[in-house]
């Protein structure tokens, strides 16, 4: 398998599920911006949609969309639960909260990435990641991770999402819970190999 990231994105997410599920893989950092990725290869030739992640999974088939990637990996290391079996209440539990962070963590997270936005998209932007982070801080009453004890592919997207707060300037310290979180998962010995291999670490 190859997956294709830029560094710090949200194409690390499923760079942490790869090491987290003991899977062999390679990786090939992507120019976002120029298209190309670290090979010369035209990237809009490999994903049409033009953005990370992009896993190729070496059975003909390339997956373009990072909920879908993580619940793919998770499903090949199945003794390593990062996702419950497919059909049960928990895995839809779990689906249910890849969702919500792509929809309305990481989306609202994306304008504050452009430069010279106006004070009014900012404020928006901000808004709606308090309230639905207020939601997180609650759901995090009394639980290590999103669904309980048990770190799963939904918690690998949180961390990735979350980390781009102190990026863009966007204060957590009013979620302690959120914060503890955070710290727990960035403890995490593959996460922190992850970090590392895309440079965000030494």
């Amino acid at each position: 398998m190859k997956l294709y990231f830029s560094p710090g994105a949200c194409s690390l997410s499923p760079h942490i599920v790869l090491l987290e599920a003991g899977l062999a893989f390679t990786t090939e950092a992507v120019d976002l911006r120029k298209k190309v990725t670290a090979s010369g290869a035209d990237f809009s030739a490999i994903n049409p949609k033009g953005y990370v992640p992009a896993l190729d999974t070496g059975r003909g088939m390339l997956l373009t969309e990072g909920p879908a990637i993580v619940q793919y990996l998770a499903d090949l290391a199945p003794e390593k639960k990062l996702a419950p079996a497919a059909g049960t209440p928990e895995r839809y539990a779990l689906a249910e909260w890849l969702n919500f962070i792509s929809t309305e963590l990481h989306k609202n997270f994306s304008p504050l990435f452009r430069p010279n936005i106006g004070e009014e998209l900012v404020n928006y932007a901000h808004g709606n990641l308090s309230t639905r982070l207020a939601y997180v801080e609650r759901m995090l009453d009394g639980r290590d991770y999103l669904t309980g004890a048990q770190f799963t592919v939904a918690d690998a997207y949180l961390f990735t999402v979350l980390n781009w707060a102190g990026v863009l300037k966007f204060d957590l310290s009013g979620f302690p819970r959120v914060q503890a979180f955070q710290q727990r998962v960035s403890e995490r010995p593959m996460v922190r190999q992850a970090l590392r291999d895309e440079g965000l670490l030494k």
